[in-house]
């Protein structure tokens, strides 16, 4: 009975140190699990819905940092560099962080000025030019080392297809002169130019031949084998002033199984050293960095080129805003007018109802009803399209979490232009200082101008003097074999390379030379031709010159005209908007009164929407003409505060 009790006694405390373990366990899952796992074990997460899907897709990616445009020329201290190819950094298409900064409430908020942000920093015919600057760099980089130039496309585009201006010209005047043609141009004629870069030439060879001989008169063996070895090196290059230099250095080894030689194996060794310069045709720094230096006006004129781009980039942005401007007022207006014919079609009903007026009044408020939910789904499908349009031109790629929320105009309305109150000379004035395309047309000008200089020296006969100085050194050991007389086979020569090497040097066995070499062309037709067409090309551009600033004049008088004519429209539109609101006032009175039926004021209310179109209409073609006149003159970018550096790096970092 003892052993039994103790047992018993054995087994409590074992449940009770159980017990106490559970507890402990259970009460430290708690606190870390404080819903506790279900009795059917962990839970599942529940599958999410297609409507949790799909809006989980239409969530913004993550916007990773979007740094300043910026390629460096490749460039290393590696010696094996030049002879690996080069990269530049993958494209960044994503939108920038600024984009989704300024979405609210579901709904793209931005002003003028944000409009003009983005796209500076999204739009994708930016993106594409500024690769230009690094192309043109590298144009310079190749005429450097005595390269043809390639040149840079430095067409201006709009942005959009659709955008228009307020009625000047256009802003897109630089396309390429002789596009769709076979026309070749004389830019750039004249003497051949070489490349400057040293080239460095190694060649050799290992020869082993064995002739069979007819007797041993002539080699004193049945069959003479020969062993040859050579290695040849050379250096070239070509100096701007037209020098040209080669450095020339051969060593040759030839042993051979005759008798007949005093020295085998033979050793010997050549060295040349030869210039040549030219003193008529390719003479001189002008003639051969005549390409150097168009590649440096060919930088000019991407910067003023991407400068242009930039200012129909803005232009067309504004443009766009201002159309959505619109398109948003007008749905604005036709929202009302909708609203006011349902109510005045509500308030016929119940006068129908209490037999007060005839059914046909009734009709007569539908039909306005379907007339104003017509036009109000017209201005929805045109500001849903001024929406796309304006989010194509800022955004780098389609976002689904862009694509269709609403965009909603913060500036209604522009502020004052300074060009409005110039006269046309102050406006020439502006725009000849301003605008790039004069200077564009300037530097095209000048680096005519030189050419007519360079293609002249190729007019020249080729008249160069050269000179050239060499050595000769000879070794080897005497031929143990050697069957001739002890005066035959004796040799003065050293016997090893070293000294043979030092012979070719040291002036022991030179050869110079120096002379002249002319070549005369007796008739030299093409080259006058070439010469006589640049003269007839340099005139053509004179005129071109001239023209492009007869347009650039016309260009400035059209927008001021288009300037003033919508200024007049909006003039006329206000007073027209103002007689329909006192119109609907007065008709809403007589209304009140008794005088004047709720189809009459109805029809007032149609004409105050009409008014209300036609002003905003005539508002947004005078923001417009203000955009293109400030096109014009060249001041658009300093009428938008737009940072030339933000433009080209990518980033904008000066907001007003």
């Amino acid at each position: 009975m003892r052993d039994v009790s103790c047992a018993g006694s054995i087994v409590r405390k074992t449940l009770s140190v159980l017990c106490a373990a559970g507890f402990l366990v259970s009460t430290t899952f708690a606190q870390t699990n404080p819903a506790g796992p279900s009795p059917a074990g962990p839970q599942q997460a529940p599958p999410q819905t297609i409507a949790q899907q799909a809006q989980a897709a239409a969530q913004p990616a993550p916007i990773t940092y979007q740094g300043p445009f910026h390629i460096e020329m490749p460039h290393s201290h590696n010696p094996l560099a030049p002879y690996m190819p080069s990269t530049v950094p993958e494209l960044n298409l994503q939108n920038s962080q600024r984009l989704f900064d300024l979405i609210r409430d579901g709904k793209l908020q931005i002003s003028l000025r944000d409009a003009i942000a983005l796209a500076l920093e999204n739009n994708l015919t930016l993106a594409s030019f500024r690769y230009n600057f690094p192309i043109a760099q590298a144009d310079l980089l190749r005429t450097k080392a005595g390269g043809i130039v390639g040149g840079v496309n430095t067409s201006v585009i709009s942005t959009t297809p659709s955008a228009s201006g307020g009625g000047g010209g256009s802003a897109a005047s630089n396309a390429t002169a002789g596009n769709g043609g076979i026309v070749t141009t004389t830019l750039g004629a004249g003497a051949a130019v070489n490349p400057f870069d040293p080239l460095l030439i190694f060649s050799g060879y290992v020869q082993h031949t064995v002739t069979p001989e007819t007797n041993l008169s002539q080699v004193g063996v049945e069959l003479y084998k020969v062993n040859n070895i050579e290695v040849q090196s050379q250096y070239q290059q070509y100096f701007p002033l037209g020098t040209y230099l080669q450095v020339n250095y051969t060593g040759f080894r030839a042993a051979n199984n005759s008798p007949y030689s005093a020295v085998n194996p033979e050793l010997s060794s050549n060295f040349t050293l030869y210039l040549q310069q030219p003193l008529l045709y390719g003479f001189g720094l002008a003639s051969n960095e005549r390409f150097i230096h168009i590649a440096k006006r060919n930088l000019q004129t991407t910067d003023l080129a991407f400068q242009q781009q930039v200012i129909a980039t803005v232009t067309d942005i504004e443009n766009l805003y201002w159309d959505l401007v619109n398109a948003y007022q007008d749905v604005q207006v036709k929202t009302r007018s909708l609203e006011y014919a349902n109510q005045t079609l509500t308030d016929d009903q119940k006068q129908l109802e209490l037999q007060n007026i005839p059914a046909l009044q009734v009709m007569k408020d539908q039909s306005a009803v379907a007339t104003s939910e017509g036009d109000l789904t017209i201005a929805k499908a045109t500001l849903r399209h001024n929406e796309l349009l304006i989010k194509n031109d800022l955004t780098r790629t389609d976002d689904p979490s862009i694509d269709e929320i609403p965009v909603i105009p913060l500036d209604l309305q522009g502020g004052p232009d300074p060009n409005e109150s110039k006269s046309i000379t102050q406006l020439i004035d502006e725009a000849m200082k301003n605008r790039p395309e004069v200077a564009i047309f300037r530097n095209a000008a000048e680096v005519q101008r030189q050419s007519l200089k360079d293609i002249n020296s190729e007019l020249l006969p080729q008249l160069y003097l050269y000179g050239s100085y060499g050595g000769t050194g000879a070794a080897g050991p005497k031929n143990p074999n050697c069957s001739l007389g002890t005066v035959q086979c004796e040799t003065s020569l050293p016997t090893d390379f070293s000294s043979m090497f030092v012979n070719t040097f040291n002036y022991s066995a030179p050869q110079y030379e120096v002379g002249v070499n002319l070549v005369i062309n007796l008739r030299n037709r093409i080259v006058k031709a070439d010469q006589f067409r640049a003269v007839l090309a340099y005139r053509q551009s004179q005129i071109a010159q001239e023209q492009q600033q007869k347009t650039l004049r016309f260009d400035i008088r059209d927008s001021q005209f288009a300037l003033v004519q919508a200024q007049a429209r909006v003039a006329a539109a206000q007073k027209a908007r103002d007689l329909a609101q006192n119109t609907f006032d007065i008709a809403k009175k007589e209304q009140d009164i008794g005088a004047m039926s709720r189809y009459d004021t109805l029809i007032a209310e149609e004409g105050l929407a009409l008014a209300e179109s036609a002003f905003f209409t005539a508002q947004t073609a005078y923001e417009k003409a203000k955009a293109d006149i400030d096109r014009a003159t060249g001041t658009t970018l300093d009428r938008t505060a737009v940072s030339i550096d933000d433009a080209r790096s990518g980033v904008v970092t000066h907001m007003p």
